[in-house]
């Protein structure tokens, strides 16, 4: 498993927080989402042989969220 941290501008509440693990924890090959608000980072477990750093992003971006 590959670990990142992504640092994620827009997140501002609970239900923010919910989202972003919600969603990026049902891609497959994610095996946990940790998302520390305080801090606007967004931990992610994940195999690279199922899903990319892109995809995660990308998903992160749809839900309303900038990763930079």
């Amino acid at each position: 498993m590959t670990e990142v941290t992504l640092k994620v501008e827009g997140m501002s509440c609970n239900h923010c927080v919910q989202s972003v693990e919600r969603s990026v924890g049902e891609l497959a090959g994610v095996g946990d989402v940790k998302v520390n608000l305080a801090e606007g980072k967004v931990a992610v477990k994940f195999d690279e042989a199922k899903v990319t750093r892109a995809q995660i992003e990308e998903v992160i971006d749809d839900q309303g969220y900038t990763v930079v």
